[in-house]
């Protein structure tokens, strides 16, 4: 029976306990990171994380499964602090700091699963560059690590600004952090348990069902390609590596602009340059292709989820487009937009959700066979998680606050994916890959592709 103050007892759900299996194959985290300029001291931020857990059921929470890996639930984790890691960067200019922390993420946070077993489930790691002591302030990288069974982009990025904001007001008072007044937010339901009435039960069973014959219709009927690895990597053996990059302000004004003139979305076009970019490194011929783009589906809910509340609640759809080599990026970028229109307003986000409930493995142990169906056979190994415009404070408390953005892992799920969020004036377009699926080489080579075949149409 779930506790609502601290969500122990309740059982992963399908989508939940899928996660966690992949997991426990290969790290599947979702992280957060922000740079933050000023003092700012390791008691601070230890508090400032010990009031954000204080807040977040979630964040007290462990997974306990049975002896045979089955029947995962979330349970207490005791009086155990979210781990917090320090780390220094040394002295030189700011991109050593930027480079620190892409290491950290690339060598620790998405290769090392999260401790589920005795929780919190949650670490975070903050990489320093001290002032030179001329007026330069002192430059802060937070990174803030979480399991996908419990987080999306949006809880990654709302965490980070909650836990400075939280950090900030311990900062002001005079009376010290005990006098920081923290009301728990109670714990919600399965994810499954508030979707609406129509995708539960017998009702939901037939839209998964119809769902599922209009799906193998059309992939018998079109029969799309999809990006491919250069090799196949073991499951247990794979891991995530991130390079990020970024549009400035004056290049996603120019693709904005762009966009309203064509009747697309950014996201279409954003999307449709990934898609030119995989299909010319394959060397494909005109024709379809599936890409994948996870629809958030906490404004569906009933009743609808706060972006303040903890949750994993994305749902990944595919968009078959017809790619033509040499031709404009833009009757691509307007049949994904449209295409993703079509699937929210039918809830067929939700319907993949619920979908999983019969489907889903139930252990680690009986993952097999679903894993190497959707190797074979998954449509989606090249996708876009694309959360939009996230308005995270330019300065909080004292400090100057700048580069918020998320971070997918994709451990058993994908091969190339991008995790895009607008905020402080830039769109981080941040490209991860698994490691020899997609060697660094081939990497690079898509992530410059992409942002080439973007910026390239913003101009046209």
């Amino acid at each position: 029976m779930l506790d609502r103050q601290t969500g122990a007892g309740r059982p992963l759900s399908p989508l939940e306990r899928w996660y966690w299996i992949c997991d426990q194959r290969s790290p599947l985290n979702v992280l957060s990171h922000a740079r933050v300029y000023g003092p700012l001291p390791e008691e601070l931020l230890a508090q400032g994380l010990d009031a954000l857990q204080r807040r977040h059921p979630l964040l007290r929470a462990a997974v306990r499964a049975d002896a045979t890996g089955r029947n995962p639930r979330f349970v207490p984790a005791g009086s155990k602090r979210v781990p917090l890691r320090m780390v220094a960067a040394g002295d030189g200019p700011e991109a050593g700091a930027a480079e620190r922390w892409e290491t950290e993420v690339n060598e620790y946070e998405l290769t090392t699963s999260v401790d589920w077993h005795k929780g919190p489930l949650a670490r975070a790691t903050a990489i320093t560059r001290p002032g030179d002591g001329d007026g330069a302030q002192d430059v802060h990288d937070l990174v803030l690590t979480l399991p996908h069974y419990i987080a999306d982009g949006t809880t990654a990025l709302t965490l980070m600004q909650q836990w400075l904001e939280l950090a900030a007001e311990i900062g002001s008072e005079e009376l010290g952090p005990e006098h920081c007044k923290v009301v728990s937010r109670p714990a919600l339901p399965a994810p499954e348990a508030l979707l609406p009435a129509g995708h539960r039960g017998l009702a939901g069973l037939r839209k998964v069902v119809g769902q599922q014959f209009t799906d193998q219709g059309a992939a018998r009927r079109l029969k799309p390609r999809r990006m491919e690895p250069t090799r196949r990597v073991p499951f247990d053996e794979r891991t995530t590596r991130l390079l990020p990059r970024s549009l400035t302000a004056e290049q996603l004004a120019d693709l904005v602009a762009a966009c309203r003139r064509e009747q697309t979305t950014v996201h279409g076009a954003l999307a449709a340059a990934m898609a030119t970019a995989a299909a010319q490194d394959a060397g494909l011929t005109a024709g379809p292709l599936t890409i994948g783009s996870p629809i958030t589906f906490r404004d569906a809910l009933d009743p609808a989820v706060s972006e303040r509340d903890m949750g994993t609640y994305v749902a990944t759809v595919p968009t078959i487009v017809d790619y033509r080599p040499d031709a404009p990026l833009w009757p691509m970028a307007r049949t994904i937009s449209r295409d993703l229109m079509r699937r929210r307003r039918r809830g067929e986000h939700l319907t993949a959700v619920a979908s999983l409930g019969p489907v889903a493995p139930k252990s680690v142990a009986k993952s097999e066979r679903f894993l190497r169906f959707m190797e074979d056979k998954g449509p989606i190994t090249l996708c876009v998680s694309n959360i939009g415009r996230y308005d995270f404070p330019q300065a909080i408390g004292a400090w100057r606050v700048s580069h918020a953005e998320f971070i997918a892992g994709l451990s058993v799920n994908a091969y190339y994916c991008a995790a895009i969020n607008t905020s402080h004036g830039r769109l981080a377009w941040n490209f991860t890959h698994v490691d020899g699926a997609v060697p660094a080489e081939r990497a690079e080579r898509l992530a410059a592709a992409s942002l080439d075949a973007a910026l390239s149409a913003a101009k046209s």
